[in-house]
C-alpha cells in the first residue's frame, strides 16, 4: 500500500518523492520494472479515490432534500411550543391574581389567630398574677428567698405581658415594695458572705439579686463592704502624722538636749506604700470574685477601684496640693500648696515655684506605675470600664492639669523676671567698656540659661499631661519668649546709651538741637580712652554673637517643639480613636474589626487618651494644632519668631552705630573747617614749596578702618569654631568690614557736599585728604566710589584748567553732578 500522506503536505515536491520512492526498491530489481510497478499503483490509488468521490457526492445529493425537510419541521415545532408558552402564561397570571387574594385572607386568619393566642396568654398572666399576688406574702413568711425570687420575676413578667391596667396598678407597686423587701433581706446576708467569703452563699444570693434585676444593688453591696479597710489604708497617712506630732510633743526636751526624732512622714514617700497596699488588696478581690462571681468579677472589682477614688477624692486633691507645698520652705511654712498660690490666697512675693510643679510630677508619675499595674490586672475587663477605672485613678490630678499652662507660665514667667541682664560696675577709668562688655555676657549666657528652661517646661508637659495639654504650652511657650526677648530689646536700648549712640541719626530733632548735641557727644568721645573706645566696639560686636545665638538657640528649639508635636500626635493618632473623632460623639470608639480592642490599643490607654477620651472638644482643638504641625510651614512660635528677627535687626542697628560712632564724630564738621577758605600768604622772600599732608581728621577714620579687620577677628575667630564654618566666618567679618567702610565714605561724601567754598590751597589739602582715604579703601579691597573718585579728580585738578576737563571726553568719566558742585565750589563757572 502507498502512503499517501505525502501528498497531502502544502510543500509536496513530486521529484523528492519519486526519488525517495527509487531508493526504497529492491537491490536486484531493475530500476524500470519498479517504476512501472509504482506508476501501476498510483494509477490504481487514483482509481479508487475517484470512485469514492462519486459514490459520497450522490449520496450527499439525495441528503439535501431529507435535511429541508427536517428543517421546516423544527420550525414549525418551534412555532408550536411558543404558542404553548404564551399560554402558560396567561394562565399564571390569572392563578397569581386568585392566590393573591387567597393569601391576604389567609393572612389575616393567622392574624387573628395569633391574636386569639395572645389574648389567652394574655388571661392565663392575669390569672397567674392574681394568684400569685395572693400567694406571695406566704412565699415571703415561708423565708425561702430563691423561691420569692422567682415568684417576683414571674411576677414581673405576667406584668409586662399584663401591659398598663389600671386593675394591676396596685400589683404594680406591690410588685416593686416586694423587690425592696427582698433586697433588703438579701442585704445583711450578702454583706455577712462578702465579708468571710462565704464562696456558695455569695452566689446564691447573687442569683437572687439577679433574678429580680438588681445587679446594682449587688455593686452597691460589694463596694460598701470593701470601702472601709480601703478608707483605713488612706487614713493610715494621718493616723502616722498625728502619732508623729504627738511623740514630737512628748519628745520635745530631749530634742533640745541634742537627741533626734524620728522624722515626719511626707505624704510623697508614704503614698507608694498606699497604692502597694491597694494593689495587693485589689489582687486578692480579683482572684476571689474569679471563683464568686465569674460572671462578673470583671465589672465589680474595677467597680469598687472607682468608688474608692471618688470617696478620697476631695482629701486625695487636698494632701497632693500640700505637698506640692512642702518642697518650698514658704509655702511650706503657710501650710499651702500650688492650687492656693494660683488661687491669689497667699503673701504677696510668694510665687510658684519648679519645684512645686516637679514635685506634682513626682506623685503623678507615683500614679502612674499604678494605673500601669491596675490595667495590667484588669486587662480582661472591657475597654470602657477600664477607661473609667484610669480615670478614676487619675482623677485627682484633674484640677492641677486644667491649671497647667497657667502653672507654666507663672513658673517660666518668675525665672525670666528674675534673670538680672545688667552688669553693674563701679563708674572709672574704662568702667563704661567694662559694663557694656558684661551686660553683652549675660545677655549671651542667658538664651541657652532661656532655652534649658523651656525644654524642661516641654519635658514637664510630656510627664504630667502626656501632652493632652500641648496647645496650652504651646501658647506659653510663645508668651514666655516675648516676654524674655522685650527683657533683651530693653537692655539692648540702654547698651546704647552705655556705648553713647543713643542720641544719633534721630530724624526727629531739630538741626540746631543736634549741632549741639554733637559737639557734646564729640567732647563725650575725646573724653574716652582710646582703650575704653576699643573696649565699647569689642563689646558692641559681641552682642552680635547674642543675636546669632538667640536666632539659632530659638530655631533649633522650634524644630525640637515640632518634633515633640509630632511624637504626641503620632502616640494620640486618630487610630487610636477608631477612624475619627465623631464631631457627634461624646465618647471614643476603640475597637478592631471583630468588635475587640486589640493589644495596640489597650496598651495606647496613657494619660492622655483618658483625659481626652471624654473630652471631644479639647480633643478636636489638641489635634487641629497637631495636624498644623506637619505643614513645613508652620511656626510653634510664630509672635516670638517675628520678634526675634526683629531683635536682630535692632542688634545690627546697634552695632552699626557703635562702629560708626567714631567715624561720624570725626567728620562731623568736615565741610566746616577753615583750611577749605584758606589762601596762600604772599612774602617778599623766596620760600621752598612743600606737599601737603592728610589731615587729622582723615587719617583718625584711616586708621580706625585699618585696624577694624583686627576687631573682627576675634569675633570671627569665635564663630570659626570648626572648618566648616571658617569661611562662613571670614564672609562675616569682610560683610561688617565693608558695611561700615561703606557708611564712612558716605558720611564723608556728605560732608564733602556741604562745603560752600574752596580756595586753590584748601582744594589742594582737601585732594591729599581724598586720596588718603582712597588708598585706604584699596588697602581694605573696596572699590573707590565714583563720586568720591570726581571729588578726587576736579580737586586735583588745577582751577583754570577744571572748565576745560568737565568739558573734554575725559568728563564722561567723571559723575557729572558732582563735577558741577565742585566747579560751583571753586568759583568756576561753566558757561
Amino acid at each position: 500500500m502507498l502512503d499517501l500522506g505525502p501528498f497531502s503536505d502544502d510543500k509536496f515536491d513530486p521529484k523528492k518523492w519519486i526519488n525517495s520512492a527509487c531508493k526504497t526498491r529492491h537491490q536486484q530489481e531493475s530500476l524500470d520494472k519498479h517504476l512501472v510497478d509504482l506508476e501501476m499503483k498510483l494509477q490504481m490509488v487514483s482509481e479508487e479515490i475517484a470512485a469514492s468521490l462519486e459514490e459520497q457526492s450522490a449520496a450527499a445529493l439525495l441528503r439535501v432534500p431529507r435535511a429541508t425537510r427536517d428543517v421546516v419541521r423544527l420550525r414549525d415545532d418551534a412555532v408550536s411550543l411558543r404558542t404553548s408558552v404564551s399560554s402558560i402564561l396567561q394562565k399564571l397570571k390569572k392563578a397569581e391574581g386568585t392566590s393573591a387574594e387567597s393569601i391576604a385572607a389567609l393572612a389575616k386568619v393567622d392574624t387573628v389567630k395569633q391574636r386569639m393566642e395572645a389574648a389567652y396568654e394574655t388571661l392565663q398572666d392575669a390569672a397567674g398574677l392574681t394568684q400569685l399576688s395572693s400567694t406571695v406574702e406566704d412565699v415571703f413568711a415561708s423565708g425561702d428567698l430563691p423561691r420569692a425570687a422567682e415568684t417576683l420575676a414571674n411576677m414581673r413578667h405576667c406584668l409586662s405581658a399584663v401591659g398598663e391596667v389600671a386593675e394591676f396598678a396596685n400589683v404594680r407597686k406591690q410588685l416593686e415594695v416586694l423587690e425592696d423587701r427582698l433586697d433588703s433581706m438579701v442585704q445583711p446576708r450578702l454583706m455577712d458572705a462578702l465579708s468571710n467569703r462565704k464562696v456558695d452563699i455569695a452566689q446564691d444570693l447573687r442569683g437572687i439579686l439577679m433574678r429580680i434585676g438588681r445587679f446594682k444593688s449587688l455593686e452597691m453591696h460589694y463596694t460598701k463592704v470593701h470601702l472601709k479597710p480601703l478608707r483605713q489604708l488612706w487614713e493610715d497617712f494621718e493616723t502616722r502624722q498625728r502619732a508623729n506630732k504627738l511623740a514630737s510633743e512628748r519628745n520635745e526636751m530631749d530634742r533640745l538636749s541634742g537627741s533626734n526624732d524620728s522624722p515626719a512622714i511626707s505624704f510623697a514617700s508614704w503614698l507608694p506604700s498606699f497604692y502597694d497596699e491597694l494593689l495587693l488588696y485589689l489582687e486578692q478581690e480579683w482572684k476571689w470574685c474569679t471563683i464568686a462571681f465569674p460572671e462578673d468579677y470583671r465589672t465589680l472589682v474595677p467597680k469598687l477601684l472607682i468608688e474608692t477614688m471618688a470617696a478620697l477624692g476631695a482629701s486625695f486633691i487636698s494632701r497632693i496640693n500640700l505637698a506640692t507645698g512642702d518642697v518650698v520652705p514658704e509655702t511650706k511654712t503657710l501650710a499651702k500648696g500650688i492650687l492656693d498660690i494660683l488661687s491669689g490666697d497667699m503673701p504677696k512675693g510668694i510665687k510658684i515655684q519648679a519645684k512645686h510643679l516637679e514635685a506634682l510630677i513626682e506623685l503623678h508619675n507615683m500614679t502612674a506605675t499604678f494605673a500601669r499595674n491596675v490595667q495590667h490586672l484588669f486587662s480582661e475587663s472591657d475597654l470602657r470600664v477600664l477607661m473609667d477605672t484610669l480615670k478614676a485613678v487619675y482623677l485627682p490630678y484633674e484640677s492641677f492639669k486644667q491649671r497647667y499652662g497657667q502653672m507654666e507660665r507663672a513658673i517660666l514667667s518668675s525665672e525670666i523676671a528674675g534673670a538680672d541682664l545688667r552688669g553693674a560696675v563701679t563708674r572709672g577709668v574704662g568702667a563704661q567698656g567694662i559694663e557694656l562688655s558684661e551686660t553683652v555676657r549675660r545677655m549671651e549666657e542667658s538664651t541657652p540659661h532661656v532655652i534649658v528652661l523651656l525644654e524642661a517646661a516641654v519635658e514637664r508637659c510630656i510627664s504630667f499631661t502626656g501632652g493632652s495639654e500641648a496647645d496650652e504650652l504651646v501658647l506659653a511657650l510663645d508668651d514666655i519668649m516675648l516676654q524674655y526677648i522685650s527683657l533683651l530689646q530693653e537692655t539692648l536700648k540702654s547698651l546704647r546709651a552705655v556705648s553713647g549712640v543713643d542720641n544719633i541719626g534721630d530724624p526727629k530733632k531739630d538741626t540746631s538741637l543736634e549741632k549741639k548735641e554733637g559737639s557734646q557727644n564729640a567732647r563725650k568721645v575725646d573724653m574716652v580712652s582710646n582703650e575704653e573706645e576699643w573696649s565699647i566696639v569689642q563689646g558692641a560686636l559681641q552682642i552680635l554673637t547674642v543675636a546669632d545665638c538667640l536666632t539659632s538657640r530659638s530655631s533649633v528649639f522650634e524644630a525640637s517643639l515640632r518634633s515633640t508635636l509630632a511624637r504626641i500626635s503620632t502616640s494620640l493618632s486618630f487610630s487610636v480613636f477608631g477612624s475619627s473623632l465623631d464631631q457627634k460623639q461624646s465618647h471614643m470608639t476603640i475597637i478592631d474589626g471583630n468588635g475587640e480592642p486589640s493589644l495596640g490599643q489597650r496598651a495606647a490607654l496613657d494619660v492622655a487618651v483618658v483625659r481626652l477620651v471624654d473630652a471631644p472638644e479639647k480633643a478636636r482643638k489638641l489635634f487641629n494644632l497637631l495636624d498644623q504641625s506637619k505643614d513645613p510651614r508652620f511656626h510653634a512660635l510664630p509672635l516670638a519668631s517675628q520678634r526675634v528677627s526683629a531683635f536682630a535687626d535692632a542688634v545690627n542697628e546697634l552695632v552699626y552705630d557703635v562702629l560708626i560712632s567714631k567715624v561720624r564724630q570725626r567728620l562731623s564738621d568736615v565741610s566746616r573747617l577753615p583750611i577749605w577758605s584758606a589762601v596762600d600768604e604772599h612774602s617778599s622772600f623766596r620760600l621752598p614749596t612743600f606737599s601737603a599732608y592728610p589731615q587729622s581728621y582723615v587719617t583718625s577714620v584711616g586708621e580706625y578702618l585699618l585696624t577694624l579687620p583686627q576687631q573682627l577677628e576675634p569675633l570671627a575667630d569665635g564663630i570659626s569654631n570648626n572648618d566648616a564654618n571658617n569661611e562662613e566666618a571670614q564672609f562675616f567679618a569682610t560683610e561688617w568690614m565693608f558695611k561700615v567702610a561703606e557708611g564712612a565714605t558716605a558720611l564723608y561724601m556728605e560732608q564733602l557736599r556741604g562745603i560752600q567754598y574752596i580756595t586753590d590751597r584748601g582744594a589742594q589739602q582737601l585732594s591729599v585728604d581724598i586720596e588718603y582715604l582712597s588708598n585706604v579703601l584699596s588697602a581694605l579691597s573696596m572699590p573707590i566710589p565714583p563720586i568720591l573718585a570726581t571729588f578726587h579728580t576736579c580737586l586735583s585738578t588745577p582751577r583754570d584748567q577744571l572748565k576745560q576737563l568737565v568739558k573734554s571726553d575725559s568728563g564722561d568719566q567723571l559723575d557729572l553732578s558732582t563735577a558741577n558742585l565742585v566747579c560751583k565750589i571753586r568759583r568756576v563757572s561753566l558757561d
